[in-house]
């Protein structure tokens, strides 16, 4: 098998939870990766391959200068709900990474989103997504879809957006990751998946082309041993739907 190909990153969000371990299965890999963050010591790592940059995400001027000589750039940004203001930061910020990414000449872009970002996707979620959960979040759901609309509308741009359900705080698995060109998982059950297997996925789309300028919703195999220890497949406890 060809060894994969080296190649430099961009990282945004790379001081939250799923970006941390993007960035450190990014340097276990080989790749060469800029972290770019707005406070740098919430970042301790340290590894030759990383560099870190202090830079606004809502500023194209800003991240220009740092996403030259990038092969891709990778988002975790995540913004939390807000019940008294219309959350915007992920328009906001596309806005800017997809400026700064046409004044620098990189043209690929892998971010991340969720499941049932659509408004009407969730009809045959379980009860407690559908009346319970998701009403809390839709501020963030819609401005999420708002974002996958800008990418789609920019041609020039090779974007992919990961979309897994909920997010549990758990290092990468060897579970096999189902797929669907949607906003959920079809019959998966729709259970947390760790934010390491969200890295890991993010980073094999890397040297493939099969979800260029589409939106992926992913999941984990639930195994049987979780099934058995009392794992409802058919719901997502509240518990581990952190977004961001």
């Amino acid at each position: 098998m060809a060894e994969s190909l080296k190649m430099k990153i961009a990282v945004l969000g790379a001081t939250g939870q799923t970006g941390q371990y993007l960035v450190n299965q990014a340097l276990q890999q080989g790749h060469t990766v800029t972290a770019i963050v707005r406070n740098p010591g919430k970042l301790s790592l340290h590894h030759d391959n990383l560099k870190m940059v202090e830079a606004d995400i809502f500023s194209a001027d800003s991240l220009k200068t740092h996403f030259k000589g990038q092969d891709v750039i990778m988002s975790c940004l995540g913004f939390p709900v807000s019940f008294f203001s219309a959350v915007t930061g992920y328009t906001l910020s596309m806005n800017s990474v997809i400026s700064a990414m046409r004044e620098s000449g990189v043209n690929r872009i892998i971010t991340m989103s969720s499941w049932f970002t659509e408004p009407n996707s969730a009809r045959q979620s379980p009860y407690v997504i559908r009346f319970l959960l998701l009403p809390i979040i839709r501020g963030v759901l819609n401005n999420m879809y708002e974002m996958e609309k800008l990418l789609e509308k920019s041609e020039d741009i090779n974007w992919t957006v990961v979309r897994p359900p909920g997010l549990k705080n758990m290092p990468a698995s060897a579970q096999e990751f189902l797929t669907h060109e949607g906003y959920f998982v079809p019959d998966s059950g729709g259970n947390a998946v760790g934010r390491g297997d969200v890295a890991r996925f993010m980073l094999s789309l890397l040297n493939s082309n099969a979800w260029v300028k589409k939106g992926v919703a992913i999941t984990t195999r639930l195994e049987k041993k979780e099934a058995n220890n009392g794992v409802n497949e058919g719901s997502v406890q509240p518990k581990n739907t952190n977004l961001l």
